[in-house]
């Protein structure tokens, strides 16, 4: 069981070389329980490719500040990036949020991080509006954008097909102006 929010000190932080081991582990077990979550619809062995090449990136890589780990009292369990649209400076920036220990799942580690990382891209960046991106089956990660006052801003039916149910590709928006910081526990 996990605790709840109040007893879990939830960080964000940059990557350390020492976070590489079980950043690694995660990123490239074929059989992570975050897979069946973060686009599942994705062939395997493909995600799996990716998965190694961004795991070999990041240990040929230093910290980026478009991305982070997410610590909770010294453990990493997941990590945030964003990344701007084009054009650069337009002001509209895409968030994503992958928790990758289901220990840490529905606890409100997700909802502080994600917090934490929109008042982060909000302070850092000429951010105007801000996304997040997911589909249909992943109802967690709608509940948790719409915690933070997210709003749905599109919908593509039956644009994803996983296991052989047709689900929509979703996206949820936020403007600077309508961010009003984290929710209290």
């Amino acid at each position: 069981m996990t605790p709840a929010l109040p007893s879990l000190p939830v960080t964000l932080r940059d990557r350390r070389t020492s976070d590489l081991p079980i950043l690694t582990r995660w990123l490239t077990d074929p059989a992570a329980e975050w897979r069946r979550w973060d686009a599942p619809y994705f062939p395997a062995a493909g995600t799996t490719r990716t998965m190694e090449a961004y795991a070999d990136y990041l240990a040929a890589h230093g910290p980026d500040a478009d991305e982070q780990v997410i610590d909770v009292d010294g453990v990493v369990v997941g990590m945030v990036n964003r990344s701007e649209e084009e054009p650069e400076g337009g002001g509209w920036w895409d968030l994503g949020i992958l928790i990758y220990d289901p220990a840490y799942w529905g606890g409100g580690v997700g909802t502080r991080a994600l917090g934490l990382w929109v008042q982060d891209t909000l302070d850092w960046t000429d951010a105007h509006v801000l996304t997040v991106t997911t589909w249909g089956g992943n109802e967690r990660m709608l509940r948790l954008g719409k915690r933070l006052g997210f709003r749905e801003c599109a919908r593509v039916r039956q644009a994803r097909l996983w296991e052989g149910v047709r689900y929509d590709s979703v996206q949820l928006d936020l403007l600077r102006g309508e961010w009003r910081g984290l929710p209290q526990p």
